[in-house]
């Protein structure tokens, strides 16, 4: 039976029935750009609804080390447009990403047309694990990475004296009227009347109720420094540390085609565990200083993810 299928195979299978035209491959091409367009088209418009709430998710790892600090969680913009300018940029980004399986999928569709089914299968072997990869460094990054980083450098500005030499302040006598007291309440008392003042420790500002509106006012550290972070600035260090993790956690596959391509080989991997090692944590001190927790948990993901290209090279080869 085996004989009669591999005769019977060459004469049922013709390539000419799977051949395009040039005109074929770019109608199918412009088929899967709209397929892909519209999805982003769509993913945008959701991100335009809850917009806000993105920004506000951004800016938490700040906002939580600003507040930890008792400084009042506030940013600021520097340009009329700054803050419209963040918004559309956010949006975007993240319709992108919330997009990106199906254009992933519509260029897999256009590209596996012309790939070998040995190669097809091959490359949907390790596609998940493409997507997999660099998701894992963007939440990584977001709940470890950059809130130890923001916190040490807040920590470490706000630490800072102010070497001043005041003249002495004056005693206050006992006969005169008592200073101002401030009520100190978590959040906003109700109801509310023009002229109330207040300070919310949940927020670390002082509000004053001035025509049916409540103003603040910001209070920072009684150091040398105080952080006035604006927001166009802020929002491009996250999404250059996402972007930079999300490439930095596809080492392994980086790896792994290294090794099927013939550059390098798996002993050739192994000498170099120490450089690696000196990289990883170059890398890892440059971005996080803080020794204790932040510099070594960072620097040890980058190794392993080393590690990790190394065990997919050595299964490869076992398989082939």
């Amino acid at each position: 039976m085996s004989s009669a299928a591999t005769q019977s195979n060459p004469v049922d299978f013709d390539p000419n029935q799977y051949r395009m035209t040039l005109g074929d491959h770019l109608e199918e091409l412009r088929r899967r750009l709209i397929i892909g367009l519209f999805g982003f088209l769509g993913a945008l418009v959701v991100c335009f609804i809850f917009g806000q709430r993105v920004i506000t998710f951004f800016c938490r790892p700040l906002i939580d080390a600003l507040h930890h600090h008792h400084i009042a969680p506030q940013m600021y913009t520097t340009q009329v447009s700054d803050g419209f300018m963040v918004y559309m940029q956010i949006s975007m980004i993240c319709a992108v990403a919330i997009a990106s399986p199906l254009i992933l999928f519509q260029v897999w569709k256009f590209v596996a047309a012309g790939l070998y089914p040995k190669e097809r299968k091959y490359i949907t072997k390790y596609l998940p694990l493409s997507v997999i990869l660099p998701l894992s460094g963007m939440a990584f990054v977001y709940w470890f990475v950059l809130p130890v980083s923001v916190e040490f450098f807040i920590k470490f500005n706000s630490h800072i004296p102010l070497q001043y030499d005041a003249p002495a302040a004056q005693a206050v006598a006992a006969s005169q009227p008592s200073m101002l007291n401030v009520p100190m309440i978590g959040g906003d008392p109700r109801p509310l009347h023009d002229g109330m003042i207040w300070f919310d420790t949940s927020q670390d500002r002082l509000k004053i109720f001035l025509n049916q509106q409540i103003r603040t006012l910001a209070f920072g550290p009684d150091k040398l420094l105080t952080p006035m972070i604006t927001l166009p600035q802020y929002i491009d260090m996250v999404v250059g540390m996402l972007l930079a993790f999300g490439l930095a956690f596809q080492t392994p596959l980086a790896v792994l085609a290294l090794v099927r391509v013939g550059i390098v080989d798996v002993p050739t991997l192994k000498r170099l565990r120490k450089y690696i090692f000196f990289i990883a944590a170059v890398v890892a001190a440059v971005i996080v200083p803080d020794v204790v927790t932040g510099m070594v948990a960072l620097m040890l993901p980058l190794y392993l993810l080393y590690e990790l290209g190394i065990l997919l090279a050595v299964w490869g080869d076992k398989k082939s």
